[in-house]
Parts: structure tokens; sequence; C-alpha cells
């Protein structure tokens, strides 16, 4: 049996680190191991976790790193980062840390004090993107043209139909996707909250209309010729498509171009503003919390209760019965 000797693998650049798994770093394992090893951690996640190091140790921080130091690291951002930045950028510490088989300076009495100190002074609102509306959504359609408009719009319906997030939408390949006559059956085969890859299907019916996601969907893949892999690909400067897959941000990108058409507020839209404005409208009509989660895979009811709180902040408002309102 052939075996691996598991390194150490920096979170700083170079290899990718595997950070929660340094107890096994110089132990002698089998090639397979050391394979799956690697892929426990998602690649955006080791990427983030290298990025925000960097920040720490370009600020002068250092691997090994003592509670006072990273306490100061804090306090100097406080008011400059989010609380929430501010804590990721720690998990990132702590598995710098991990890697080398160190304690970690994030867990002492002295850092966990000084973070909730500036959640208590420094507290931010969470930013939340506006939902897009079936209206507005429906007004982007209407001035897209030429191969790259169907695509978009394509993109913008099977968005919004589906409740995805940017990154679930853009890893879509021609094979998760199954259509039928009553419509179409999406599979997504790791999400945000799905690390391990178990996966879901997204069942998306024909609509009447024009704004019908499937036949969109459908039109795109005929026009464009895509038989097999990424469904959704980014066209050159020049204006031809190409095989590369459209990136997370590009969708974000999109709706703010379309919003900008309309004379929408772009500060407010986001790759996100499809999936939150699929739970809004959904809420308003009338749709179950259980039948929004099925769509949207929230893992509980809390964010989808959220969505449904928002949307009926006037119609379900209790100075309704204290006043006739228009």
């Amino acid at each position: 049996m052939k075996t691996h000797q598991v390194p150490c693998r920096s979170s700083m650049g170079g290899r990718t680190a595997q950070p929660a798994l340094a107890n096994l770093a110089g132990t002698q394992c089998d090639e397979q191991v050391f394979k799956y090893l690697n892929a426990a951690l998602a690649e955006n996640t080791l990427l983030a976790y290298r990025t925000d190091l960097n920040h720490f140790l370009r600020w002068g921080g250092a691997i090994p790193a003592q509670p006072e130091s990273v306490a100061n690291y804090i306090a100097h951002y406080a008011t400059r980062l989010a609380p929430s930045t501010l804590s990721r950028r720690l998990v990132a510490i702590g598995h710098a840390h991990a890697d080398r088989g160190l304690p970690s300076p994030t867990d002492s009495v002295l850092v966990r004090a000084t973070l909730r100190g500036v959640r208590r002074t420094c507290s931010r609102p969470i930013r939340q993107v506006a939902p897009l509306q079936k209206a507005d959504l429906q007004k982007m359609l209407c001035g897209l043209s030429g191969l790259d408009g169907l695509r978009d719009t394509a993109l913008l319906l099977l968005g919004f139909a589906g409740a995805f997030r940017r990154s679930e939408l853009v890893s879509l390949d021609v094979d998760d996707v199954v259509i039928y006559d009553a419509g179409m059956m999406v599979r997504i085969k790791r999400s945000k909250t799905d690390q391990e890859g178990q996966g879901r299907v997204v069942a998306i019916p024909r609509v009447r209309g024009r704004y019908c996601p499937t036949r969109k969907l459908e039109e795109w893949l005929k026009v464009s010729a895509i038989t097999y892999g990424p469904i959704f690909r980014r066209f050159n400067r020049y204006g031809q498509l190409q095989d590369d897959r459209l990136s997370a941000a590009s969708v974000a990108l999109i709706v703010k171009q379309r919003s900008e058409a309309l004379g929408l507020d772009t500060a407010q839209f986001s790759g996100h503003s499809l999936r939150a404005g699929f739970a809004t409208n959904a809420a308003n009509k009338g749709a179950s919390v259980a039948s929004i989660r099925a769509q949207t895979g929230h893992k509980s009811d809390a964010m989808v209760q959220r969505y449904i709180r928002n949307s009926q902040v006037f119609t379900d408002n209790p100075l309704h019965k204290i006043f006739v309102t228009k």
C-alpha cells in the first residue's frame, strides 16, 4: 500500500492550506487519504482564508501571534471594518495556527472580549439588498436583445424562478437540467450550505407567456448550440461566445446593469436580489413557508419568515386597525 506524508500546508499562499487538519501533518497516510484531505474544504473557502490572513499579516501581524497582537489588530480596524468581517478574519488567524499545531490566540479571553466590545460599540446595520420585483424583472427583460441578451434573459429568469444563489446559477451544467413538458428539474450539485455536496433538485414549472424560464433556457441552449458543459458562459470583448463559465460576480453585474437601465438605484441591487425577489414575491402571493423553503433550500424557517415580514410590513400592519388607510 502506497503511503504519502501529509504536509502541513500553509494558509498564506502556494499550495492551498487545509487548516483544520494540522494534527495529521507529518503522519504517514495512504495516498487516498491525502486526496480526501485536500477536498475537505471548498476551494473558495480556502481562498477566503488566505485573503483574510494576508490582511492580518500586511497590518504587521505574524504567525504565531500573541493575543495582545490580535486584540490590537481588532481595535485598529474596529471603525473601518464590520464586526462580521473582523470575526471572519479571526477564523482565518485561528486556522493558520491550527495548521502548525499551535494554540490559537483567537480563543483567548482578551481577544474574545475585545471583539465583543467592538460589536457593542461599532455595530452596523446588516446590509440587505432590495428584492427584485416581478414587474421590474419583466421590464429588465424587455430591453435585452442579441445572443448575449438571450443569455441574460435565461439567466435572470432561471435565477429568479429557482431562487438560486449566484454561485449555484453559474455552476450549472447542461446535464444538471432535465426538461419535461411540464417544466424542468434543476440539480444543484453543491451550495453554500451544502459543502459536502449532497445536492438538491429544484422544480421549475412552465408558465404562460414570454417570461417562461423553461422556454427561454431551451431557446438559449438551442441558439447558442451549447450541448454540454457550462450553461452560462462569458462573451469576449468582440461579442464572441466563449467556453469559459460565467463568474458569480458577473451575475451581480448583469443585475446592476439592468437595474441602471430602468433608472433604479444600483446600490440597492445585486445578484442576491433574484433570490430575495422570489421569496418576497412568493410570500406576497400567499405561498406557504414550506413551499418557499423547498425552492430556496433554506435550512430553517427563520430566513423565509424574514422575507415574509419584509413583504408584509404595510399590508399586515396593525395601523390598519386604528385608522382608515389608503
